[in-house]
């Protein structure tokens, strides 16, 4: 106990700049994502510009709620717990503001030339080469700092919590530059490296990959942390941890055809990610019926505790969401799927359902800790967030999930002459009462957004940041 700890025992500051932007960021994304959803439904939104069509700012608006929101959320959450799980401060306070600095440098580049219509046309990796060999950069940087803090922890034990976070990390790193590669040939325009059918293999590998690993295992990181601690009970079974994360890491990694049925890619690979992702569904249900048993003796919070209700429907959410993926994989029910409206209800069950709603009970546990305050301002602002998230995220998969079969079925019908029975606006004209419920679904996700951004406003305005570090110091001094 006599050993002198400093004063600042974690590094707070960097997780708080994260999570503020963190809600900064969901709010713009969010609030694009209704307003081209909005667009579909009344095409005079688009103003006749061509940097406001839907082509331009569909992928700056998955950027920003993947990256910008996803990303602050994974930054914010896993420099928490690897603090506090190691029992020890981030190895470099200056590469951690590097860290942060650059990433929002790579999202304002993204909001600058998405809509100038500069991208590799690469689907979650839209990116052209300055900007993704800076993303690189802070990558790497991101893992020096993480990996870094694990070398010097305190604690003999690595918490599974961090596993996740490392494997989100190392995948995530190596997915990005390989599938970067390309010839640059001006400033803003490249070319890949590869071509054909191997460059929309890579890219599938890319981006179902960054679907698992960026959108998946770094979120399970968050799951093992913030679920146990807001249920205040143990991980149901940390064996079924252990073995969640290595079979999850190992399988994930192949399902990447599945995109990609009944194109060039060889019948062998299809088959392959086919196969891959059947079996990956007990992975995923292993890891979610893990964080829903460490409720065990504790479901009675539900009805008081709208923080755990958020982390546990967000749970409910990945269970649904990893049973529909390994389901539209399988190629006969791909063949009504593919292209329709339904794949773009599983993406947000996964986004609005899991990953956001993960990510917002996490920053709601971890804000009044990291800013010195009991809790949050209002737990009334919670609860109302919590509905309207539920809701807007119900609205807008069940609506895509009609819209989708509709269009499937639409499009493979055939008359006794062999001719389509309808007209591909004929299918448009039958999803657009769709398009206006996914535009209300995605309006209620996105308002409850402001409610948390006046909650957490207020719960900052009267904090102190020195009470969360003395409170850092405690515990460490605590655990010596």
């Amino acid at each position: 106990m006599s050993t002198a700890i400093s004063p600042t025992a974690y590094n707070y500051k960097v997780v708080r700049q994260f999570a503020i932007m963190t809600v900064v960021w969901g709010i713009l994304g969010m609030g694009l994502g209704v307003f081209i959803a909005s667009q579909l439904v009344w095409p005079e939104l688009n103003f006749g510009l061509p940097w406001t069509t839907f082509g331009r700012l569909r992928p700056l608006h998955t950027n920003l709620v993947i990256f910008a929101f996803g990303g602050c959320a994974l930054f914010a959450t896993s420099y928490y717990v690897v603090q506090r799980t190691c029992q020890t401060r981030l190895i470099s306070d200056s590469m951690a503001a590097f860290h942060f600095w650059g990433w929002q440098a790579v999202i304002v580049g993204a909001i600058v030339t998405l809509p100038l219509g500069y991208t590799t046309t690469k689907e979650y990796a839209e990116l052209e080469w300055p900007l993704a060999i800076l993303l690189a950069i802070v990558w790497v940087t991101y893992g020096a700092v993480f990996f870094g803090t694990l070398m010097k922890r305190k604690t003999k034990h690595i918490y599974v919590g961090n596993w996740f976070y490392g494997a989100f990390i190392i995948v995530t790193a190596m997915l990005h530059i390989v599938n970067h590669a390309s010839l640059p040939v001006s400033f803003f325009k490249s070319y890949s490296a590869y071509a054909g059918a191997t460059d929309a293999m890579i890219q599938w590998w890319y981006g179902h990959n960054a679907v698992g690993f960026f959108l998946t295992t770094g979120f399970l990181g968050m799951m093992y942390y913030f679920v146990p601690k807001q249920a205040e009970r143990p991980i149901y079974s940390y064996r079924l941890s252990i073995v969640h994360f290595w079979a999850l890491i190992t399988l994930y990694i192949w399902a990447g055809p599945h995109h990609l049925h009944y194109t060039a890619l060889p019948d062998w690979a299809q088959s392959l990610g086919m196969a891959m992702s059947i079996i990956l569904l007990a992975p995923s249900w292993g890891g979610m019926i893990n964080g829903m048993m460490t409720l065990s003796g504790a479901w009675h919070k539900l009805r008081t505790d709208p923080i755990l209700r958020f982390l546990v429907v967000s749970l409910a959410f990945y269970g649904m969401s990893t049973f529909e993926g390994p389901m539209m994989a399988i190629k006969t029910v791909n063949s009504l799927s593919h292209y329709t409206d339904w794949t773009i209800g599983h993406v947000h069950a996964g986004a609005l359902g899991w990953v956001a709603m993960i990510s917002i009970g996490a920053l709601y546990h971890m804000i009044p800790k990291i800013f010195g305050r009991p809790q949050m301002h209002s737990v009334g602002l919670i609860n109302t967030h919590f509905w309207l998230a539920t809701i807007g995220t119900v609205l807008y998969i069940a609506s895509m999930w009609v819209n989708g079969i509709t269009q499937g079925l639409m499009w493979r019908a055939i008359n006794d002459d062999g001719t389509l029975t309808y007209s591909f606006v004929e299918a448009l004209q039958a999803s657009h009462p769709g398009f206006i419920v996914r535009a209300l679904g995605g309006a209620f996700f996105a308002s409850g957004m402001l409610f948390m951004a006046y909650n957490v406003f207020r719960t900052v305005r009267a904090s102190n940041p020195e009470d969360a570090e003395a409170a850092a110091q405690i515990a460490v001094v605590g655990a010596h």
